[in-house]
């Protein structure tokens, strides 16, 4: 299939297309339609342009209100997307858990209390995405790992691709978390041994964490579609399936 998974742009790292992978019924993504991405860290005019190329119809900014006040946000440049803050959680972890975040059975726990604290969020998201105006969609947070990995694994378990081609997606956000701490570094120079701390949590997107956090979520709720009943939007799937399946 012939389109561009990895968005390469010289102000955000982890933007990219969820089209293409297949689902247990034979379906398959379509492209173009469904984005996931980190924030808007340093957009260049490019940037902008490649950013409108996309027609994006809506952007659903999962980011807590404080960096939306601190890193500024996507509808500043695209004027015709209707922007949604969905939090999916209060406030960041605090500095002295970020060591936590190398170990993937931590990290699968910190996904499940994401899971969990935002199913207000959540079942929004799916509100919105169960209408066809709604698309081209782009959801994010600031780094578009954790907070983001959890809402593409519940998307794409809603539509039906396989466990496994979920937490490869969730896995090539390692490659561009080193990109953001590269960038990072190059604009807070003088907190480039802080940075140099953190970094192994901040790039770390082992496959076992996603695993683990899949597996419970089906041992608890049967399914994704069983957890999304349970937020009272049952029938959210259906409809998001014929807006991104083909």
């Amino acid at each position: 299939m012939d389109f561009e998974r990895q968005l390469v742009f010289d102000g955000c790292f982890n933007f990219r297309d969820l089209g293409g992978y297949g689902t247990s019924d034979g379906r398959w993504v379509r492209p173009r339609r469904l984005y996931r991405a980190d924030g808007p860290h340093a957009l260049t005019t490019r940037d902008i342009a490649k950013l409108r190329a996309l027609d994006l119809a809506t952007v659903i900014d999962l980011r807590t209100p404080q960096e939306v006040t601190d890193r500024g946000c996507y509808d500043t440049v695209l004027t015709n997307a209707v922007e949604h803050h969905l939090p999916m959680i209060d406030v960041l972890p605090d500095v002295e858990e970020l060591p936590g975040w190398i170990d993937p059975a931590f990290v699968a726990r910190r996904y499940r209390d994401m899971l969990d604290e935002g199913r207000g969020t959540i079942a929004q998201i799916l509100a919105i995405l169960s209408d066809p105006s709604a698309y081209p969609v782009v959801f994010h947070c600031s780094a578009g790992k954790d907070r983001t990995g959890v809402i593409a694994a519940v998307l794409l378990g809603v539509l039906g691709v396989p466990d496994d081609t979920i937490v490869a997606d969730y896995a090539l956000s390692e490659t561009a978390m080193g990109h953001l701490v590269d960038h990072y570094k190059r604009a807070y120079p003088d907190a480039v041994e802080q940075l140099s701390r953190v970094a192994p949590a901040m790039v770390a997107s082992h496959p076992d964490a996603m695993a683990a956090f899949i597996e419970g979520v089906r041992r608890d709720y049967g399914s994704f579609d069983g957890f999304v009943a349970e937020l009272g939007v049952g029938s959210a799937p259906r409809y998001l399936r014929g807006a991104v399946l083909a």
